[in-house]
């Protein structure tokens, strides 16, 4: 299955490096076309790749980790949070003195999520104790944007993050690419390494420091994974949500129910997602181009009832 995602990433891939306004923009002159591709093309398909990767990895490490098969970066918050740190960086000026402000931000908000997220899984009933931080994380997040854009000067400013909200990798360049690759690269990374210690973990705590795993530890590593890969996607490309969700669920009947074997093709599954996505919300004929994010929650809305109503199922059926 790995094999034939990795085909399908890389097709994917070439096609979002041939889409746009101009099909052939070398008919426009070498140099012109040249500038299309590599300051345009090349960073919108090569973050569609690294951010549908990130999202997907990481909806597989909070199902695995939380032992929830709702968890998701935008369902349960790590995503607004994110987005409010990146926006007070973006709106008090830090981002426009300091280059790594805006992805540090976002990173520091996703796992503070996360943080809060795992202290409410171990506090409460599961399910529906993970669902209401989630919600209460995003209700919160939004209402704190809410006001940091009540209190800007710049009328404007409620329009322009309100469109960067909707999540977008449209007219990205490669100084996005630069701030936020390395942190994705390194969160993965972080991640990919726990895979054997998530499979311990999810026979419950006890079971796993009896095989040898620190709990304690374990989810520091994951925290920061999963914030460098959630943060600074979102700082770059606003809030593209249910990919995290969609990914590992395609992919698990496939590999097993381990969460460490749903690692890699998760993140492959994530990646073919948004590319596929960012393709398709450039070829509709709309007189704008549609929001990646709300493209991807269009689908995933319904993806998630469906996931809902199969927990609920499985409960009553207990």
């Amino acid at each position: 299955m790995i094999r034939r995602l990795l085909v399908l990433v890389l097709v994917l891939y070439l096609v979002s490096l041939s889409v746009g306004p101009a099909l052939w923009p070398w008919r426009l002159g070498p140099e012109v076309g040249w500038a299309i591709f590599l300051e345009l093309r090349v960073p919108r398909a090569t973050l569609g790749l690294l951010i549908g990767g990130a999202l997907g990895l990481s909806g597989a490490v909070l199902q695995g980790w939380l032992r929830n098969p709702l968890a998701e970066p935008g369902v349960i918050g790590v995503s607004a949070c994110a987005s409010f740190a990146a926006v007070c960086a973006f709106y008090s000026g830090l981002a426009a003195v300091i280059g790594l402000a805006l992805p540090l931000a976002g990173i520091a908000g996703a796992a503070v999520a996360v943080a809060l997220l795992m202290a409410a899984v171990r506090a409460g009933t599961g399910t529906v104790s993970l669902l209401l931080m989630g919600v209460a994380i995003n209700a919160v997040a939004a209402a704190l944007i809410a006001l940091v854009l009540a209190a800007s000067p710049n009328p404007f400013a409620y329009q322009e993050i309100s469109l960067w909200l909707a999540g977008s990798i449209a007219d990205r360049d490669l100084r996005s690419l630069a701030l936020s690759a390395p942190f994705i690269i390194a969160g993965a990374a972080i991640v990919l390494g726990a895979g054997r210690w998530l499979d311990a973990l999810s026979l419950g705590e006890e079971a796993a420091r009896s095989l040898g795993a620190d709990p304690g530890r374990l989810g520091l590593r994951l925290t920061l994974g999963v914030g460098l890969m959630v943060g600074a996607a979102t700082s770059v490309a606003g809030v593209i949500g249910f990919v995290g969700l969609v990914a590992p669920h395609l992919v698990r009947s496939r590999v097993g129910f381990r969460p460490g074997a749903t690692l890699v093709p998760s993140m492959l599954a994530g990646a073919v997602l948004v590319l596929a996505a960012d393709i398709l919300v450039r070829l509709l004929p709309t007189a704008f181009e549609l929001q990646l994010g709300v493209f991807t929650s269009l689908v995933g809305a319904p993806f998630l009832v469906r996931v809902v109503r199969r927990a609920r199922s499985a409960w009553l059926a207990t």
